[in-house]
């Protein structure tokens, strides 16, 4: 079982910026791809981003693309997600999830090895 706890979120106003982190349990991390999904109750889950397990290939949601920047350190067993230029339309819960070997897509369908509980970010003024 892989752990993942994200943290980070919070209140912030448009235009601001957040960074998420989400920290894994145990050094097999490494053998796994990490996304971050959003969701908002009531609306279908969003892929946001992916990061491959080198850290080498990245792919992004068209709604965050030059405003988001996903980044992986294996040996701190962290993924983050830099968010800037938040707009009220990213306002959602956000966590991380595994796959294995790679990103295979962003699409809602997509199922994880392992989920994050979540964490909470709000952008209002």
């Amino acid at each position: 079982q892989l752990t993942l706890v994200e943290s980070g979120g919070g209140l912030v106003r448009p235009g601001g910026s957040l960074r998420l982190s989400c920290v894994a349990s145990e050094s097999r991390f490494d053998r796994f791809a990490i996304a971050w999904l959003r969701q908002i109750p009531g609306k279908e889950r969003e892929g946001v981003s992916c990061i491959s397990i080198s850290g080498g290939s990245t792919k992004y949601a068209d709604s965050v693309k030059g405003r988001f920047i996903i980044s992986r350190d294996n040996a701190k067993k962290t993924v983050y997600l830099q968010m800037d230029s938040l707009e009220p339309e990213d306002t959602a819960i956000y966590f991380c999830a595994a796959e294995s070997d790679y990103c295979s897509s962003l699409s809602s369908g997509v199922l994880y090895n392992f989920y994050g509980q979540g964490t909470q970010v709000t952008v209002s003024s």
